[in-house]
């Protein structure tokens, strides 16, 4: 399985890159094979046509997981990540589970992902079989939450039933 983290954080190396890469790691169980940090392609994402941009469009449209991962700034995903996004056309991903993935300072914008990004990613394609993923900063890499969503995740992803804790008849 083919795994592609886009990073719409303008600051390489960010811990969006950390947690998109992990999240695909282990939804996967190996290595991603790409990551694009969007601040490396730069103004190329203001036009259309640019050959650094249209690669990474094929990394995404050959990919068979993606996660598209953002931090939050202003309640929404960042304006780098919309400008890439917007080099899709209407259902051009043509159903690639695909990942919501937001990090930020606090639980207050926690539904970010779920009503800003999974919309936008629906409309040009993607498959959204999972609950959007938000992340808080100072722990994003860690604690229950991660571990519940990866693990209900992976279930879907792979098409395994979920373990059922109680007997038909015995609710």
């Amino acid at each position: 399985m083919s795994s592609v983290a886009v990073v719409g954080n303008p600051k390489p190396h960010s811990k969006t890159r950390q947690a998109a890469v992990l999240v695909a790691e282990r939804l996967t169980g190996q290595p991603v094979d790409h990551v694009i940090e969007l601040t490396d392609l730069g103004p190329a994402l203001l036009g259309w046509g640019d050959p650094a941009v249209e690669a990474a469009k094929q990394l995404v449209l050959a990919a068979d997981l993606l996660v598209i991962a953002s931090p939050t700034y202003k309640a929404t995903y960042t304006g780098l990540l919309k400008l890439f996004l917007e080099q899709f056309k209407a259902g051009e991903i043509d159903g690639t589970p695909t990942v919501a993935l937001m990090l930020g300072g606090s639980p207050a914008h926690s539904l970010a992902p779920e009503l800003t990004l999974k919309p936008v990613l629906s409309e040009i394609g993607c498959s959204c079989p999972f609950p959007a993923l938000y992340l808080v900063d100072a722990s994003w890499d860690h604690g229950d939450q991660l571990d519940t969503w990866l693990a209900r995740a992976r279930r879907v992803l792979h098409q395994v039933p979920p373990q059922r804790t109680s007997t038909p008849g015995n609710l």
